[in-house]
């Protein structure tokens, strides 16, 4: 359903900044002024608690916090016995605005797609695991002006160079070197199963088999969706993923090279137990925890997205990152597993005002 959000305050942005401290912080509304369902708020109580001990420990990229100021709150949320778990939030944070507020929030879901553990008739698209010649180097070692900043590639002679693309995997890059971690019946749904980043496998026999994100091959993300409106591809309200993936199996020559546009290629390895993981390595819950820029939100924070779209709104945890989920107030809410997370995800994009939750303190300290 529609909704009104709640008006952002006042401010500006600074455009290019590297972190949400250079983007422009301001505080917002009191917590407590905050209509924040009461179910949503004990769900989001406990995937803070999974967040704690990353959150007192990890520096924080976006320049708001620092791991002190997390602590009493994660003490308070490990001590807190009680019911009302909005209280809880109104008692141990306040509000803050990067840059205008101005929220997108799209929806990413937990996909179960058709596959086999071995090469076979229909099964013949490879998963693969990661390959032991993908490096990553984080360039801040070598300079401090590039400091949070990282690349994959691999070692060609004496050189680093780009690691292979999705072109050149599809064309087999990869091939006979043992790296199939099982085969997808269906390319479209597997370029699909790496946007989310994880999902299920289901084997012939029924078995249900979780895989998760194990690296990526250093390429940037190209959003197919954006490309195939400005192109005129898609008609008005055809640009949903089943919209999209209708397209491309409608269009399979078309589909194939508009895929490999998007030249970044995710990396997976099974999983057991809850799941699926998020970039904490904790596992996410649906309708709780969200992906954002750790640049702009630290990792683990609780996150008031005022939507226009009440299935979107309300608290949030962000638990996850996305490749294609850069800059302020970007999100991409995680809906679950199963047709309804599917639809609502599939089809989920929201606009309105992203109020960051921090430790009371944060603000003073920037001098908010």
């Amino acid at each position: 359903m529609p909704a009104r959000p709640l008006p952002a305050v006042p401010a500006t942005e600074i455009q290019g900044a590297a972190n949400a401290r250079a983007a422009g912080v301001v505080a917002g509304p009191p917590v407590s002024s905050l209509r924040i369902d009461a179910a949503r708020a004990r769900a989001a109580l406990t995937a803070f608690r999974l967040s704690c001990p990353t959150l007192v420990r990890r520096t924080d990229a976006s320049g708001l916090t620092t791991q002190d100021e997390w602590k009493p709150a994660c003490d308070a949320a490990q001590r807190f016995t009680g019911s009302d778990a909005a209280t809880f939030f109104a008692t141990w944070f306040e509000t803050a605005q990067i840059g205008t507020g101005a929220a997108l929030a799209t929806g990413y879901f937990e996909p179960e797609i058709a596959a086999s553990l071995h090469k076979r008739a229909g099964y013949d698209v490879p998963i693969y695991r990661r390959p032991p010649d993908l490096i990553e180097a984080d360039l801040g070692q070598f300079s401090d002006s590039l400091r949070g900043k990282k690349v994959r590639g691999r070692v060609e002679g004496s050189a680093l160079v780009p690691y292979y693309d999705r072109g050149q995997i599809e064309d087999g890059a990869l091939a006979g070197r043992g790296l199939e971690l099982a085969w997808a019946a269906d390319p479209v749904e597997l370029f699909f199963l790496q946007i989310q980043g994880s999902g299920r496998l289901r084997l012939p026999d029924g078995t249900i088999v979780r895989i998760g994100y194990d690296s990526q091959n250093g390429r940037d993300y190209t959003g197919i969706g954006a490309l195939m409106r400005e192109r005129g591809l898609l008609q008005p309200g055809q640009a949903s993923m089943q919209g999209i993936m209708a397209w491309l199996r409608a269009n399979p020559a078309e589909g194939d090279a508009l895929m490999r546009e998007n030249k970044s290629w995710v990396f997976f390895r099974t999983l057991t137990g809850a799941g699926p993981l998020g970039a904490l390595g904790l596992p996410v819950t649906g309708r709780v925890s969200a992906a954002a820029d750790p640049a702009f939100v630290p990792l683990g924070a609780p996150v008031f997205l005022s939507l226009d779209r009440t299935d979107a709104a309300g608290l949030w945890v962000a638990q996850d990152t996305g490749g294609a989920i850069k800059g302020a107030n970007r999100f991409d809410t995680f809906w679950g597993a199963g047709p309804e997370a599917r639809a609502t995800a599939g089809g989920m994009s929201a606009r309105g005002t992203a109020f960051l939750l921090l430790p009371k303190g944060s603000l003073a300290r920037m001098g908010r």
